[in-house]
């Protein structure tokens, strides 16, 4: 069975591992638990500043356990539900990046399409082939791929099912960047490192939770006015002009909660 590993280093940057590479990370319902238990832990700890969401050994995560003993596509029991990931991964109040460093299937990849930022092996097969199942796209994907990259593409891979290369991904905005499978985690890595010590962990919790809204023009410019008059006058406002001014890394304060949601 796949586990879920997380590991937290010392510059608050927080590593989950789908950690089950004889079976490609194949998911399970209680695999998916976990990784909410994670995402969970990842969230109401202010050690992490940053998370990255990776797959152990060649393959990010070949989706569901379809072996006849796990029974995924039995008659569901109790309180199903099709985004067994909870909280998902956009409701976490620190950037999440996915680290698809190969082959990413079906709730593999819906999984994926809930973090902020993907960066996905050229190589790598990604697809949504539940319509070829049987079945649905889940992890909330009709909302999260229309959203990432419009109904024209979203329609084409939740329709169809086809499978696409990691490259193909990059190219229709389903990835920020497409890189050789051994640069894909060193290069989340980074990203993370630079956003932990780099950027105010309130600022972030607040612009995610405008980047993830469903609010028009009108509400966002209310909820970044909000967010300003939360921020502005701060110790960390006038932390990060001086740390500009002296060009070194700001000291910061506050924590992802510390101020009120303006969305």
């Amino acid at each position: 069975m796949t586990e879920v590993r997380v590991e937290v280093d010392s510059t608050g940057v927080a590593v989950i591992t789908l950690d089950g590479p004889t079976r490609l990370n194949a998911l399970s319902g209680s695999t998916l638990r976990a990784l909410g238990d994670a995402y969970r832990s990842c969230d109401t700890d202010d050690a992490v500043r940053a998370v990255v969401l990776t797959g152990a050994g060649r393959a990010f995560c070949a989706g569901a356990d379809l072996s006849a003993q796990a029974g995924a596509f039995d008659t569901p029991k109790g309180d199903f539900t099709a985004s067994p990931v909870q909280p998902p991964a956009w409701r976490v109040r620190k950037p999440v990046i996915a680290a698809i460093n190969g082959h990413a299937i079906g709730i593999g990849l819906t999984v994926a399409l809930q973090c902020d930022i993907r960066y996905v092996a050229e190589d790598a097969k990604l697809a949504v082939p539940q319509v070829r199942r049987g079945m649905v796209g889940d992890c909330q994907s009709h909302y999260t791929l229309r959203r990432t990259v419009g109904l024209a593409v979203a329609a084409e891979l939740l329709l169809t099912g086809r499978t696409l290369t990691g490259r193909e991904a990059a190219d229709r905005g389903i990835a920020g960047r497409a890189l050789p499978a051994p640069d894909v985690l060193p290069t989340a890595l980074a990203l993370a490192h630079d956003t932990a010590a780099e950027a105010n962990p309130a600022s972030v919790a607040l612009s995610k939770r405008l980047l993830w809204s469903d609010l028009d023009a009108d509400a966002v410019e209310r909820a970044e006015t909000l967010a300003h008059l939360a921020l502005l006058g701060t110790d960390d406002a006038a932390e990060g002009a001086a740390a500009w001014r002296e060009r070194r890394s700001p000291r910061w304060n506050s924590k992802a909660g510390d101020h009120v949601d303006p969305a």
